[in-house]
Order: structure tokens, then sequence, then C-alpha cells
């Protein structure tokens, strides 16, 4: 691969406990369509679904863990997804909360002190840390770690 070539994130994988839960908080709760789905039915089976906006895959969910996320472990620190608008970003935090989703900071907070661009910080139902941001709108928001980004200590 040379400096040149068109390196981008195509989807994000990830191991759920189980896949039913987790569908109906990516489908029903962010608003991901189902693209595919598949694998061995019944009890401890290896299935997976296929989730995406307007036909293109964003995410993908494989029924395959035992455990739920561990911020301790090596790998995914966090899946950040961007919104065009913080307006956006507070819509989503209301059905959110709405449906009784908890919050790692209390409202839109800032990525970094005097920053315009922030969003909220969630988990899903296997611990995985999530968020949903705007690239401006935050400038009056607080910033709960100013020395540091915020995404990086929730």
């Amino acid at each position: 691969m040379t400096a040149n070539s068109t390196l981008r994130t195509g989807h994000i994988g990830l191991n759920v406990t189980g896949i039913d839960r987790s569908l109906a908080f990516y489908r029903d709760l962010l608003g991901f369509e189902v693209l595919a789905e598949g694998g061995e039915g019944g009890e401890g089976g290896h299935r997976h679904a296929f989730l995406g906006r307007e036909g293109r895959l964003a995410v993908t969910l494989w029924q395959q863990a035992e455990e739920g996320y561990a911020p301790a472990r090596a790998g995914l620190h966090h899946l950040a997804f961007q919104v065009d608008t913080m307006d956006e970003v507070r819509a989503l935090e209301a059905e959110l909360a709405a449906r009784g989703v908890a919050f790692a900071y209390d409202g839109v907070v800032a990525h970094g002190e005097g920053a315009a661009s922030g969003g909220i910080f969630f988990h899903d139902p296997d611990g995985t840390r999530l968020e949903v941001y705007a690239a401006a709108g935050a400038d009056t928001a607080p910033a709960p770690h100013p020395a540091a980004p915020t995404c990086g200590f929730f």
C-alpha cells in the first residue's frame, strides 16, 4: 500500500453475547437497517447481522462472545458515529434517555476544552463504549477532562 492509496474504514465488526438484544439496540435506537442476517439458530448458535444505512454496510454483529466488553483488554476502545448537526445528537440523546440508556456524562460534552465538536457517550447492551457526535455545536458544552480528549476516558 502506498501513501497515495485510499484507505478508509469499511465497516466495524462487533462480537455480541445476544444477537436479538443487540439487533434491537442498533436497529431500533440507533436507526440502522438490517441488510442481511444469517448463521446457525438455536441455543448458543453463531448468528450474525449486517447493519447499515441506505444499503451501505457500517456495522456487523457476530453472536460469538461469552462475556461483555472489557475496557481493560487490548482491542476496541470505543466506536464513534458522526451526525451532521448537534440537533441530531440531542434528538438521539432524548430518545436514548427515554429508553433508559445510561450516559457516561450528563448531556452533550465537548471533545476537549474549547472544542466546537462534541457529543454523547454511552454503552451498548454488551458494554461496548459508543459515541455520537457532531463536528460543530458543542462550543459552550463542558469538557469533562480539560487536559485530555473526552472520548479517551469513559
